[in-house]
């Protein structure tokens, strides 16, 4: 735990930069009104915020598919230009998303790797929700390591927006996303 509050106060940040991506993934959510009709699949989103630029030890290269830096490179830049690449990869491309602690996003999206078993034991039982998928339940696995600052999920079955930090999680199902400006429905 040590070094992952050290990890965090080193990007100071860091909440400025998840609280932008969490509100763009809640945004794609809202934006889509198509959820729960048959045979359509919504965005998804799964973005892990990392401490440093080398993420080889845990990823694999998820073939071509890759984030188009050319027209958003660096999350809070531009918001706005952020969740509408976002949203475009959102529908079109697979993979996790990789962003520095600075904001930075990686082009090369990727596979992440499951820890090992001794691994994930040493946090005791991480416990999985009825409703996790495979995406879900790697993303709570990937928040255990100390190089991840964070990792947020958009699941394209339902617009659920998911947080992880430290084999935790904060499930946001879309229901209850927006808040004070979510628009009547």
């Amino acid at each position: 735990m040590e070094e992952l509050d050290r990890v965090l106060g080193r990007y100071a940040t860091s909440q400025e930069l998840m609280d932008q991506i969490r509100y763009s993934a809640e945004s794609l959510s809202m934006g889509f009104d198509q959820w729960g009709e048959q045979y359509v699949s919504g965005p998804s989103l799964y973005l892990l915020i990392v401490a440093e630029i080398s993420f080889d030890e845990y990823t694999d290269p998820m073939g071509g598919n890759r984030w188009p830096v050319e027209r958003c490179q660096v999350v809070t830049d531009s918001p706005e230009a952020f969740t509408r690449v976002a949203r475009d990869v959102a529908f079109s491309r697979d993979g996790a998303i990789v962003v520095t602690g600075d904001g930075t996003v990686q082009e090369q999206m990727v596979r992440v790797r499951s820890p090992s078993r001794e691994y994930i034991e040493k946090f005791d039982k991480l416990e999985y929700a009825e409703w996790m998928g495979a995406k879900h339940m790697s993303a709570l696995e990937t928040s255990i390591r100390e190089e991840v600052l964070w990792v947020i999920t958009l699941s394209e079955e339902d617009g659920r927006v998911t947080t992880f930090l430290d084999g935790t999680y904060q499930d946001y199902p879309r229901e209850e996303i927006g808040g004070r400006w979510r628009p009547e429905e």
